[in-house]
């Protein structure tokens, strides 16, 4: 017997949990998608913006950042635009971090629904189960009242009724593991995202320290 016939067997509720599998990998292709490195955390990107601001070319890097569309780079953006506006270490650190609160929401956003569909798909499997075990004895009964019952009626009952059990737990495995890389690929990205826009804050702290030592210095020249 294939899969095929086997689905066919196990009820309505093979649909039910068709659907949530299609569910969970169509948002875990998107997640891994939105979730690769160039979209959120070119390190290339990173590198030549760090290097601006190092060479006190802040103008410069805040165009880079305009001009690209990563998450780090509009945290990295309102840094610039705070450190430009005259601002301290404080205010920019603010800065950032409301921006890095809106991304990290955008970044979160989806993966809980592969999770969701990895935890209810055996439970529709169980539903299913339990509902074909109460036709099972509901028609073993009905056998037995005739005299028609036999222990074979009863066993292949039985193993239909587990069909859907075994096809959530098929959907669901797959989909926990999916749902588990992402949160780790997530995480990850979120704290090299915060140590990056951190190490960019110092870097503003000591332009600013030599702006104000340049002005000082023209001031006693």
């Amino acid at each position: 017997m294939d899969l095929q016939q086997l689905f066919e067997q196990g009820g309505p509720l093979m649909w039910a949990i068709l659907a949530a599998a299609v569910v969970g990998v169509f948002f875990f292709l998107e997640r891994l998608y939105t979730l690769s490195r160039g979209k959120v955390l070119p390190r290339a990107f990173v590198d030549r913006v760090r290097s601006k601001v190092a060479g006190d070319k802040t103008k410069e890097a805040l165009l880079l950042c305009e001009e690209n569309d990563s998450s780090i780079a509009r945290m990295m953006a309102a840094g610039l635009r705070a450190h430009q506006r005259g601002k301290g270490r404080s205010d920019i650190k603010e800065a950032v971090e409301e921006v890095a609160g809106r991304e990290i929401a955008h970044l979160d956003r989806f993966v809980e629904v592969v999770g969701t569909m990895a935890s209810v798909t055996p439970l529709l499997g169980l539903l299913g189960t339990v509902v074909g075990m109460i036709q099972v004895f509901q028609r073993f009964a009905d056998a037995y009242a005739t005299g028609n019952a036999t222990p074979d009626v009863f066993a292949k009952g039985i193993w239909i009724a587990l069909i859907t059990t075994a096809y959530g737990l098929m959907v669901a495995i797959p989909l926990l593991i999916a749902y588990k890389t992402l949160q780790g690929r997530n995480d990850r990205l979120i704290a090299e995202m915060e140590e990056d826009a951190m190490g960019l804050v110092d870097l503003l702290e000591d332009a600013a320290t030599r702006e104000s030592e340049g002005g000082e210095a023209d001031a006693k020249a």
